[in-house]
């Protein structure tokens, strides 16, 4: 992740970036042009994930090495060539029509280090990765992948991309990035995707043997709930002493890791942030990587979604009045659940109801700890900072890692209503 410091003062002056004419980068060979790319049922979700990656040098060739190389890989990758559609049996595909990646150079008027990235400021890290598609390029919710690439005055460049949710979750498009780089150097590739995303295909007879609560719709008996404020979006920084003290909190059987006892303290210092009524349920959707939970494990370089959002659910009194060892415990039961047997019917489920998940009294807890941003590599050395544009949802909390002095912090990229951020910054001052 990039550099992040909530008390850095933001001085830097506005920046301009002038951008290009966008291109469509197809494959360099024509690979499976014409036929149909199947998406499982995990591969339901139509957000699109925006993330930037800030490299110190590059020059002016940086925009040609990295569309060159962008063409070889998606030989490998030809699915994100295409477009998403709707299938006969009403899920979605990918329509394998070799049309490309859109692209867009751009140049900016000033230098890498004249642009603030320690604050989550949505307006300044936009003008450097797309969202909307172009004009005659299709929606924007057709297009797997954009990229991005401006030019800095130093020499140096970000490279901007916004992500289809449905092609990709975080591991494989880290893992797509990361061959895209060894592409660039000439290298071959690493680790190669695997495809066929029938693996995850629904069974027959369809069989749902479990309640999938994650599901459930979560009744409004919160009348004092705060509404009508401004959602403001803050890192929230926990380091390596904050993250001691709250496990020595967390009196329990079972181990807890670092990110469980993050999670569970976030979710309760929420409830009281939010100041919701106290029969209201409130739930957290943990993000889980299922990759070895299947059985057999999904073969590596598995390319698609193989995340599950695992429910806890819970009176938010209890949140508020209840132990963190008790909160901890929620998180953990949510995620032992998930196994082969759950995930299954998961997508059994999802193949009968096509159920989106409500996310009223909800946040999303996800962790990118266990994927390499860093490591993106075009020839011009690791990236020097990396990290997302903004949240999907306002209900998502981002857990992002960083090394700092040889330690690790966590830092929780989330958004409040004005008051009740300034609630939750004071419980997590209390910590020390």
């Amino acid at each position: 992740m990039g550099k992040i410091d909530n008390g850095k003062q933001n001085t830097e002056k506005v920046f301009q970036v002038k951008k290009g004419n966008p291109t469509l980068v197809p494959p360099a060979v024509d690979t499976n042009q014409g036929s149909v790319y199947f998406l499982s049922n995990v591969d339901d979700d139509l957000t699109i994930i925006r993330t930037l990656y800030c490299f110190k040098s590059g020059g002016q060739e940086a925009g040609e090495v990295i569309k060159n190389a962008l063409s070889k890989a998606l030989v490998h990758y030809y699915p994100l060539a295409g477009r998403l559609i709707l299938s006969p049996e009403g899920g979605f595909a990918v329509n394998c029509t070799g049309e490309g990646v859109v692209f867009i150079e751009a140049e900016a008027d000033c230098g890498l280090d004249d642009v603030d990235f320690s604050k989550p400021d949505k307006a300044t890290r936009g003008k450097l990765a797309a969202f909307d598609a172009p004009d005659g390029m299709g929606n924007k919710f057709e297009i797997p992948l954009m990229a991005q690439v401006t030019k800095f005055k130093c020499g140096g460049f970000a490279l901007g991309l916004a992500f289809s949710h449905f092609v990709a979750d975080g591991i494989s498009a880290v893992e797509f990035i990361n061959s895209w780089g060894e592409t660039a150097r000439g290298l071959p590739l690493s680790l190669p995707p695997f495809l066929d995303r029938t693996l995850l295909r629904a069974r027959t007879p369809l069989r749902v043997e479990h309640h999938h609560s994650e599901y459930d719709t979560l009744p409004n008996i919160s009348s004092d709930l705060i509404t009508g404020e401004e959602v403001v979006y803050r890192y929230i920084r926990f380091d390596q002493d904050m993250i001691c003290k709250i496990k020595q909190e967390i009196i329990t059987n079972n181990k807890c890791s670092s990110y469980e006892a993050i999670a569970a303290f976030v979710w309760k210092a929420r409830a009281k942030a939010l100041m919701m009524s106290g029969d209201q349920l409130m739930r957290v959707l943990v993000v889980v990587n299922v990759r070895d939970k299947f059985e057999p494990r999904l073969p590596k370089g598995y390319f698609g979604n193989a995340i599950k959002y695992t429910a806890a659910t819970c009176q938010a009194r209890d949140l508020v009045d209840q132990p963190l060892s008790y909160v901890v415990g929620l998180v953990q039961e949510a995620i032992r659940r998930v196994n082969d047997e759950h995930l299954r019917s998961t997508i059994d489920y999802n193949e009968i109801r096509r159920a989106i998940r409500p996310l009223g009294f909800t946040y999303i807890s996800s962790t990118w700890s266990g994927l390499a941003f860093g490591s993106t590599n075009f020839g011009w050395g690791e990236a020097i900072s990396t990290g997302p544009v903004e949240l999907p949802v306002d209900e998502g909390i981002l857990f992002l890692p960083r090394q700092e002095k040889g330690k690790m912090c966590m830092y929780a990229f989330m958004g409040l209503p004005v008051s009740a951020m300034g609630n939750f910054e004071e419980l997590v001052r209390q910590i020390n």
